[in-house]
């Protein structure tokens, strides 16, 4: 029987891909909306978790799609409820947050998935493969988009605890902590900081995995064409990630890589969870991030208007 799944949180990425990966994928069944100010066409809407998870019988699952500043919460209160859930990326406005997550998971002995969804796009996984075993001797990370395209309107990302230019760029360090074989650490950051934000623009950090150097530029003002690209340089060849790892080459020729979508192949791995009753949630990508708000230095630059 398919999981009865809830989503919570019914903006831009909820639509753009949760409820069309749900609505087409045999292992789930999506039977409830929850959201203030929206409507779903066939399936009930709730105002509120509380008013959800006050019905019966309720979804086993949940997908928490809110922004992170207001996700451990909700889903502390949907773990005690008994129900599996799914965090969009980042899983929670804080590294002690996720902590608080994972142990109440572990009380109520339910899946909990922090949903980092570019390792699943379809050159990562094959990339992971061919690196290990090789020395990484340098990689570099450039990770530039038009904020005005990606996020129209959106205040929460510029507020505290919504990372600015970290929330795509927390995107690539998912990848890159998943494919380097040794784990990252963060040497030094720069945040660019617009003078009416809270938040940062642009970041360029200075990271080590092993001995090998690792630099990120991250940026949200690049306009025309977009780039989510990693070249990783190794002591037996290069391989160069594009579109976000979609696809990879070797040496800069192109390699075959699968037609699955990122979150078709997200939901497929949360199906598994919930059957073998474990859970998958790892905070590199996050610890990242808040080294670099710890040790980074801020440069104040231009206002930004949206």
């Amino acid at each position: 029987m398919p999981v009865r799944i809830a989503v919570v949180g019914l903006g831009k990425i909820a639509r753009d891909q949760h409820l069309p990966v749900i609505a087409a994928s045999p292992a789930f069944e999506l039977v409830a909306g929850v959201t203030p100010s929206s409507t779903l066409d066939g399936v009930p809407c709730f105002r509120s978790l509380d008013e959800y998870l006050a019905t019966r019988p309720a979804a086993e699952a949940i997908a928490m799609c809110q922004p992170p500043q207001v996700r451990a919460a909700a889903t502390l209160q949907a773990l005690a409820a008994g129900r599996h859930v799914l965090l969009e990326k980042p899983p929670a406005a804080s590294l002690s947050e996720v902590e608080a997550l994972i142990a109440a998971a572990t009380r109520a002995r339910v899946t909990l998935f922090a949903a980092w969804h570019s390792r699943f796009a379809a050159a990562v996984a094959p990339a992971r493969a061919w690196l290990s075993g090789r020395r990484v001797t340098a990689a570099a990370i450039s990770w530039k988009e038009d904020v005005r395209r990606w996020h129209p309107g959106q205040q929460w990302i510029w507020e505290p605890g919504g990372l600015g230019v970290f929330d795509p760029g927390i995107n690539a360090l998912s990848i890159a902590t998943s494919i380097l074989p040794e784990p990252l650490r963060l040497e030094d950051a720069v945040l660019e900081v617009p003078e009416n934000r809270a938040q940062p623009i642009a970041a360029t950090l200075a990271m080590r995995s092993g001995d090998a150097a690792v630099q990120a530029v991250f940026d949200w003002r690049q306009e025309g064409p977009q780039s989510w690209d990693i070249r990783v340089d190794t002591d037996s060849g290069r391989i160069d990630l594009a579109d976000g790892g979609a696809r990879w080459m070797i040496d800069g020729v192109e390699q075959p890589v699968g037609q699955e979508s990122e979150y078709a192949a997200l939901y497929r791995h949360f199906a598994d969870l919930v059957v073998t009753g474990t859970s998958d949630v790892d905070a590199a990508p996050l610890r990242l991030v808040a080294d670099a708000f710890m040790r980074g230095r801020t440069d104040r630059v231009s206002a930004f208007h949206d």
